[in-house]
Protein backbone atom coordinates (compact mmCIF):
# COMPACT_ATOMS: atom_id res chain seq x y z
CA UNK A 1 0.00 0.00 0.00
CA UNK A 2 2.70 2.25 1.04
CA UNK A 3 3.98 1.96 -2.70
CA UNK A 4 0.78 2.81 -4.23
CA UNK A 5 0.18 5.61 -2.22
CA UNK A 6 3.74 6.97 -3.26
CA UNK A 7 2.80 6.40 -7.51
CA UNK A 8 -0.66 8.11 -6.38
CA UNK A 9 1.17 10.65 -4.65
CA UNK A 10 3.70 11.32 -7.89
CA UNK A 11 1.15 11.25 -10.21
CA UNK A 12 -1.06 14.25 -8.54
CA UNK A 13 2.11 16.26 -8.27
CA UNK A 14 2.97 15.61 -11.72
CA UNK A 15 -0.83 16.37 -12.90
CA UNK A 16 -0.17 19.88 -10.67
CA UNK A 17 2.86 21.01 -12.38
CA UNK A 18 1.66 20.53 -15.57
CA UNK A 19 -1.96 22.28 -14.94
CA UNK A 20 -0.11 25.80 -15.32
CA UNK A 21 1.46 24.94 -18.69
CA UNK A 22 -2.31 23.73 -20.06
CA UNK A 23 -3.60 26.94 -18.62
CA UNK A 24 -1.60 29.07 -20.00
CA UNK A 25 -3.29 28.93 -23.33
CA UNK A 26 -0.56 28.33 -26.00
CA UNK A 27 -1.75 28.44 -29.22
CA UNK A 28 -0.99 24.90 -31.71
CA UNK A 29 -0.76 27.19 -34.70
CA UNK A 30 0.96 30.33 -33.42
CA UNK A 31 3.15 28.89 -30.56
CA UNK A 32 1.90 31.63 -28.29
CA UNK A 33 0.37 32.33 -25.59
CA UNK A 34 -3.22 33.43 -25.33
CA UNK A 35 -1.79 36.66 -23.62
CA UNK A 36 0.39 36.89 -27.13
CA UNK A 37 -2.08 36.78 -29.24
CA UNK A 38 -3.96 39.74 -27.66
CA UNK A 39 -0.79 41.93 -27.92
CA UNK A 40 -0.48 40.91 -31.69
CA UNK A 41 -1.99 44.30 -32.71
CA UNK A 42 0.52 45.83 -30.38
CA UNK A 43 3.12 44.05 -31.87
CA UNK A 44 2.22 45.03 -35.42
CA UNK A 45 2.35 48.21 -34.28
CA UNK A 46 5.83 48.46 -32.93
CA UNK A 47 7.07 46.52 -35.71
CA UNK A 48 6.15 48.72 -38.33
CA UNK A 49 8.26 51.50 -39.23
CA UNK A 50 7.50 55.17 -38.28
CA UNK A 51 6.83 56.32 -41.66
CA UNK A 52 4.49 53.25 -41.98
CA UNK A 53 6.10 51.74 -45.40
CA UNK A 54 7.59 48.88 -43.48
CA UNK A 55 6.53 45.69 -40.96
CA UNK A 56 9.02 43.51 -40.14
CA UNK A 57 7.42 40.69 -38.14
CA UNK A 58 10.59 37.99 -38.96
CA UNK A 59 10.95 35.01 -36.49
CA UNK A 60 7.48 36.03 -34.51
CA UNK A 61 5.69 32.43 -35.46
CA UNK A 62 2.11 34.66 -35.82
CA UNK A 63 0.95 31.62 -37.94
CA UNK A 64 -2.64 32.34 -39.73
CA UNK A 65 -3.93 33.29 -36.77
CA UNK A 66 -1.56 36.42 -36.65
CA UNK A 67 -1.97 36.95 -40.47
CA UNK A 68 -5.32 37.36 -40.39
CA UNK A 69 -4.46 40.05 -37.53
CA UNK A 70 -2.23 41.74 -40.34
CA UNK A 71 -4.67 41.54 -43.02
CA UNK A 72 -6.95 43.80 -41.15
CA UNK A 73 -4.27 45.84 -39.64
CA UNK A 74 -5.16 49.96 -39.78
CA UNK A 75 -2.68 52.25 -41.75
CA UNK A 76 -1.41 49.53 -44.29
CA UNK A 77 -1.94 51.14 -47.58
CA UNK A 78 1.65 52.70 -47.39
CA UNK A 79 3.55 49.41 -46.51
CA UNK A 80 6.35 49.09 -49.27
CA UNK A 81 8.32 46.37 -47.55
CA UNK A 82 6.60 43.07 -45.89
CA UNK A 83 8.90 40.63 -43.74
CA UNK A 84 7.75 37.80 -42.41
CA UNK A 85 10.42 34.95 -42.44
CA UNK A 86 9.80 31.42 -40.20
CA UNK A 87 6.28 32.81 -38.98
CA UNK A 88 4.56 29.28 -39.73
CA UNK A 89 2.25 30.52 -42.68
CA UNK A 90 1.87 27.24 -44.40
CA UNK A 91 -0.20 28.20 -48.17
CA UNK A 92 -2.80 29.07 -46.37
CA UNK A 93 -1.35 32.23 -44.21
CA UNK A 94 -0.26 33.23 -48.21
CA UNK A 95 -3.66 32.94 -49.43
CA UNK A 96 -4.69 35.18 -46.81
CA UNK A 97 -2.10 37.93 -47.69
CA UNK A 98 -2.87 37.18 -50.90
CA UNK A 99 -6.73 38.21 -50.79
CA UNK A 100 -6.09 41.43 -48.87
CA UNK A 101 -5.86 44.43 -50.36
CA UNK A 102 -3.83 45.91 -47.35
CA UNK A 103 -1.46 44.63 -49.06
CA UNK A 104 -1.09 46.43 -53.05
CA UNK A 105 1.24 48.46 -52.42
CA UNK A 106 3.98 46.21 -51.45
CA UNK A 107 6.77 45.80 -53.84
CA UNK A 108 9.21 43.65 -50.87
CA UNK A 109 7.91 40.64 -49.97
CA UNK A 110 9.62 38.06 -47.70
CA UNK A 111 8.42 34.36 -47.06
CA UNK A 112 11.33 32.77 -46.06
CA UNK A 113 10.68 29.76 -44.19
CA UNK A 114 6.97 29.50 -44.27
CA UNK A 115 6.02 25.80 -45.19
CA UNK A 116 4.64 27.17 -48.58
CA UNK A 117 4.38 24.94 -51.22
CA UNK A 118 2.62 24.96 -55.14
CA UNK A 119 -0.40 25.93 -53.35
CA UNK A 120 1.41 29.01 -51.52
CA UNK A 121 2.49 30.11 -55.50
CA UNK A 122 -1.15 29.80 -56.98
CA UNK A 123 -2.36 32.00 -54.76
CA UNK A 124 0.36 34.53 -55.26
CA UNK A 125 0.47 34.85 -58.77
CA UNK A 126 -3.59 34.78 -58.77
CA UNK A 127 -3.81 37.44 -56.38
CA UNK A 128 -5.35 40.75 -57.67
CA UNK A 129 -2.50 42.56 -55.45
CA UNK A 130 1.64 42.18 -55.01
CA UNK A 131 1.29 43.31 -58.57
CA UNK A 132 4.51 45.91 -58.27
CA UNK A 133 7.03 43.24 -56.77
CA UNK A 134 11.02 44.38 -57.13
CA UNK A 135 11.98 41.82 -54.60
CA UNK A 136 10.79 38.17 -53.21
CA UNK A 137 12.37 35.77 -51.11
CA UNK A 138 10.98 32.11 -50.76
CA UNK A 139 13.98 30.67 -49.58
CA UNK A 140 13.68 27.39 -47.38
CA UNK A 141 10.05 26.15 -48.48
CA UNK A 142 8.30 23.75 -50.59
CA UNK A 143 8.23 24.49 -54.04
CA UNK A 144 10.08 21.77 -55.45
CA UNK A 145 10.35 21.99 -59.81
CA UNK A 146 6.36 22.38 -60.23
CA UNK A 147 6.31 25.43 -57.70
CA UNK A 148 9.15 27.45 -59.20
CA UNK A 149 8.08 26.94 -62.95
CA UNK A 150 4.58 27.68 -61.90
CA UNK A 151 5.69 30.94 -60.62
CA UNK A 152 8.65 32.15 -63.35
CA UNK A 153 5.61 31.01 -66.16
CA UNK A 154 3.55 34.07 -64.89
CA UNK A 155 3.75 37.63 -65.46
CA UNK A 156 3.33 38.60 -62.24
CA UNK A 157 7.37 38.17 -61.81
CA UNK A 158 8.38 40.80 -64.82
CA UNK A 159 9.37 43.47 -62.25
CA UNK A 160 11.11 41.31 -60.07
CA UNK A 161 14.70 42.67 -59.87
CA UNK A 162 15.77 39.85 -56.91
CA UNK A 163 14.91 36.51 -56.40
CA UNK A 164 15.77 34.35 -53.32
CA UNK A 165 14.52 29.93 -54.27
CA UNK A 166 17.14 29.19 -51.76
CA UNK A 167 16.69 25.70 -50.20
CA UNK A 168 13.57 25.01 -52.24
CA UNK A 169 14.64 21.46 -53.79
CA UNK A 170 14.83 22.21 -57.35
CA UNK A 171 16.56 20.32 -59.49
CA UNK A 172 17.35 20.67 -63.64
CA UNK A 173 13.92 21.06 -64.60
CA UNK A 174 13.20 24.25 -62.02
CA UNK A 175 16.17 25.76 -63.06
CA UNK A 176 15.49 25.27 -66.78
CA UNK A 177 11.77 26.77 -66.45
CA UNK A 178 13.74 29.91 -64.79
CA UNK A 179 16.15 30.06 -67.88
CA UNK A 180 13.70 29.96 -70.35
CA UNK A 181 11.09 32.17 -68.71
CA UNK A 182 10.27 35.61 -70.87
CA UNK A 183 9.32 37.27 -67.76
CA UNK A 184 12.24 37.63 -65.98
CA UNK A 185 14.47 39.96 -67.93
CA UNK A 186 14.69 42.71 -64.96
CA UNK A 187 15.93 40.05 -63.06
CA UNK A 188 19.37 41.48 -61.38
CA UNK A 189 20.23 38.90 -58.76
CA UNK A 190 18.80 35.18 -58.46
CA UNK A 191 19.81 32.68 -55.67
CA UNK A 192 19.44 29.52 -55.45
CA UNK A 193 21.61 28.38 -53.17
CA UNK A 194 21.20 24.70 -51.31
CA UNK A 195 18.92 23.23 -54.53
CA UNK A 196 19.59 20.03 -56.71
CA UNK A 197 20.81 21.55 -59.54
CA UNK A 198 23.09 20.00 -61.90
CA UNK A 199 25.18 20.75 -64.41
CA UNK A 200 21.70 20.40 -67.33
CA UNK A 201 20.15 23.05 -65.20
CA UNK A 202 23.19 25.04 -64.22
CA UNK A 203 24.37 25.47 -68.08
CA UNK A 204 20.79 26.60 -69.11
CA UNK A 205 20.95 29.09 -66.94
CA UNK A 206 24.49 30.04 -67.91
CA UNK A 207 23.43 30.29 -71.36
CA UNK A 208 19.74 31.65 -71.06
CA UNK A 209 18.86 34.46 -73.83
CA UNK A 210 15.80 35.52 -70.86
CA UNK A 211 18.12 36.86 -68.23
CA UNK A 212 19.95 39.69 -69.62
CA UNK A 213 20.38 42.07 -66.91
CA UNK A 214 21.61 39.17 -64.39
CA UNK A 215 24.20 40.30 -62.13
CA UNK A 216 24.82 38.09 -59.57
CA UNK A 217 24.18 34.28 -59.82
CA UNK A 218 24.35 32.18 -56.41
CA UNK A 219 23.90 27.65 -56.88
CA UNK A 220 25.97 26.74 -54.22
CA UNK A 221 25.47 23.64 -52.51
CA UNK A 222 24.00 22.27 -55.68
CA UNK A 223 24.29 18.71 -57.37
CA UNK A 224 27.95 19.75 -58.87
CA UNK A 225 31.14 18.05 -58.49
CA UNK A 226 33.91 20.29 -57.60
CA UNK A 227 35.65 19.03 -61.03
CA UNK A 228 32.86 20.12 -63.35
CA UNK A 229 32.97 23.54 -61.77
CA UNK A 230 35.64 25.19 -63.80
CA UNK A 231 33.88 23.59 -67.30
CA UNK A 232 30.55 24.90 -65.78
CA UNK A 233 32.12 28.73 -65.15
CA UNK A 234 33.23 28.55 -68.54
CA UNK A 235 30.23 28.47 -70.17
CA UNK A 236 28.77 31.60 -68.55
CA UNK A 237 27.05 34.04 -71.40
CA UNK A 238 25.28 36.21 -69.43
CA UNK A 239 26.20 39.91 -70.86
CA UNK A 240 25.65 41.69 -67.17
CA UNK A 241 26.91 38.78 -64.66
CA UNK A 242 29.57 39.99 -62.31
CA UNK A 243 29.10 37.66 -59.40
CA UNK A 244 29.00 33.76 -60.45
CA UNK A 245 29.18 31.33 -57.25
CA UNK A 246 29.41 27.52 -57.73
CA UNK A 247 30.33 25.74 -54.77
Amino acid sequence: MKRMDTVLGLAVLTTALLLPACRSGHDSVTGASAKARMDLPKLIASKTSEDGTSINLNNKSIGVKGVRVLADAPNTKNVRSLALKANKLGDEGVAILAESPAFQNVDKLFLWGNGVTVRGIQSLIGSAHFNHLVELNLMKNLLGDEGVTLLVQSPRVESLTVLDLGANGIGDAGAIAIAQSPHLANLKRLDLFRNQIGPKGIEALLRSKHLPNLEHLDLTANAVDFEQIPALEKMADLPNLKVLIIQ
